[in-house]
């Protein structure tokens, strides 16, 4: 009989950033490492998220045993909410992270109502955990730009496999420990069968700077501003949020947080101490807004130009709280995702219209560095585990290539280094690496219902949109005059009797109100506008008859 082989299967992640997931499979035993989401892209206005497909975990579920967490950041744990409602028949599910990261998760899932399906199983680094009947985890801390962050070893009988997770190797980070290079070395002596990579920031030869160093950026920039400071990031960037916490509370300014997200990473982060705001300086952003303009900071969402997240309302004009104003000072405290620079671009150019003051990479650089180690510490890692196979994941086409091209020249034979396909098996024997045939994989697209991301959410899997009720809604505008200038025009697909004629005919009047009227008040960036018209359709079709149908705006700007 051939002997059993372990198994990695990327079902996302790969020739991507973010919707990071991977089964690692031996005999009958079936575990995922992480469970992300992404951004749609530029030519997915419709869409809210995109996550991974787990048709085969479904397909599996008898062998599955558990779900690792590398680190908190939603493009690694973003798709749980959506994920384990399809693996309820084997609820409670074993969700294995660090303290940090599962507190993000178990947010994300109450959220959802359904954290339930859940056992929350928070780890210490160094101890090893049985999962199955045939293998072993152990988590490793490294350095990111989220405390906890793990890089996850896999022990089986035909060897040992490490998952980097996101990693960097910081000499000072603020939070947490610096990466375990003395386990990490001592894996190496005891043997490595393969080493799985993060590869996203190969481009860059040099190590990546210390998180640290952004606090004299953020120092200098909000203790010379004159008004009021809006920062955004990733809200589940703690580094960043309690150094602006730390430096604003400095100054005399008073902290307001802002967005949903953004609201409940930071309460998290208090709950565990790692955000320590100052005695008297974190106050409900309806407080902050009534200071002198020179007392306060507000941080808030929207940091990757996100349609939908309060920077962007902000700009347009239509947030409940607050609008961009002369003189204002935002800061961007972040680098767009791959696939988003346009929106990010669109964004900065709406808030310097509005009279704001913007700091941003390209001109700030230190106002960001990275959670992702560059090509000498990609090349570190390999030369402290020293596998018998590397294969990089988590990057996009380029950056899988680029990394084997390292590993190579680190003294991995080539043969022992591949570029991995999602929905292709990597099969492991103690001397050989194959590819065997696909699995069922791909992309679910979440297309929800107003700001509410978790109600009314339908899962859309791609090779079935052909079967799906679509409206197709067209507007041309004329965005600097505030002007309409025509449609907007209404097209569905899959209605055929009068009264869906009649439904759509009555969404057009209403979309074409909520222009008339909102047009007028100027100042609306695209992004915004593009999720506003889903938005009004969508609402009036569910409300007249309770369908879901995809709404894809087409707006044209002239």
């Amino acid at each position: 009989m051939a002997r059993p082989r372990m198994r990695a299967i990327p079902l996302g992640g790969i020739g991507e950033v973010g919707k990071n997931m991977m089964v690692v499979e031996y005999r009958g035993d079936l575990i995922l490492i992480d469970s992300g989401t992404k951004f749609p892209e530029e030519e997915m206005r419709g869409i809210d998220l995109i996550i991974p497909d787990i048709t085969y975990v479904i397909e599996n579920i008898q062998r599955f045993r558990a779900i690792l967490i590398t680190h908190g950041h939603e493009d690694h744990i973003g798709s749980l909410p959506y994920v384990l409602p399809q693996l309820e028949r084997v609820a409670p599910i074993p969700i294995y992270g660090s303290p940090l990261a599962l507190a993000f998760a178990r947010s994300r899932l109450d959220e959802a109502r359904n954290a339930h399906l859940a056992d929350f199983m928070p780890i210490e680094p160094g101890i090893t955990y049985k999962v199955g009947q045939h293998m072993e985890v152990e988590f490793i801390p490294v350095t990111h730009s989220i405390p906890g962050s793990m890089a996850i070893t896999i022990n089986t009988p035909v060897g040992r496999m490490i998952h980097t997770g996101d990693f960097k190797f910081d000499p000072t980070p603020p939070l947490g420990p610096r990466t375990d290079e003395n386990r990490l070395r001592q894996l190496g002596d005891e043997g490595v069968l393969a080493l799985f990579s993060d590869t996203v920031r190969i481009e860059r030869k040099e190590a990546t700077p210390s998180e640290s160093t952004v606090s004299a950026t953020l120092d200098r920039i909000i203790g010379g501003a004159k008004g009021r400071v809006i920062l955004t990031s990733f809200a589940s960037n703690i580094l960043r949020l309690e150094q602006a916490i730390q430096v604003g509370a400095r100054h005399g300014r008073k902290i307001g947080v802002v967005g949903r997200s953004m609201e409940q990473s930071v309460k998290v982060a208090m709950d565990l101490g790692y955000i320590q705001p100052p005695i008297g300086s974190m106050l409900p952003s309806e407080q902050v807004i009534k200071l002198p303009k020179d007392q306060i900071l507000i941080l808030t969402t929207g940091s990757q130009g996100e349609a939908s997240a309060a920077l962007a309302r902000m700009a347009s004009g239509d947030h409940p709280l607050l609008r961009i104003q002369e003189g204002d000072t935002v800061i961007l405290s972040a680098t767009p995702v791959p696939g988003n620079e346009e929106t990010v671009s669109q964004t900065i150019d709406n808030l310097f219209k509005r009279g704001a003051n913007v700091c941003y990479s390209a001109i700030e650089p230190s106002i960001h560095v990275s959670g992702h180690g560059g090509a000498d510490e990609l090349k570190q890692m390999i030369e402290l585990v020293r596998p018998t196979f590397s294969i990089p994941i988590h990057g996009e086409h380029r950056h899988l290539h680029l990394y084997r091209q390292l590993a190579i020249d680190t003294g991995i034979p080539p043969e022992n280094t591949m570029i991995p396909e999602s929905g292709v098996p990597m099969s492991f024997s103690r001397g050989d690496m194959r590819k065997d045939p696909a699995v069922a994989y791909g992309a679910v697209l979440v297309d929800g219902l107003g700001t509410d991301r978790y109600r009314n959410v339908v899962l859309r899997h791609r090779d079935q949109l052909a079967n799906t009720q679509v409206i197709i809604a067209t507007v041309v505008v004329d965005l600097e005059r505030g002007i309409l200038i025509a449609g907007p025009e209404l097209t569905g697909k899959g209605f055929d009797d009068d009264d869906s004629r009649g439904l759509i005919e009555g969404a057009e009047r209403e979309l074409k109100s909520y222009l008339d009227r909102q047009l007028r008040k100027g100042g609306m960036s695209y992004g915004y506008l593009v999720s506003r018209v889903k938005d009004v359709v969508a609402r009036y079709i569910f409300s007249k008859a309770k369908l879901r149908p995809m709404i894809l705006p087409v707006v044209t700007e002239l």
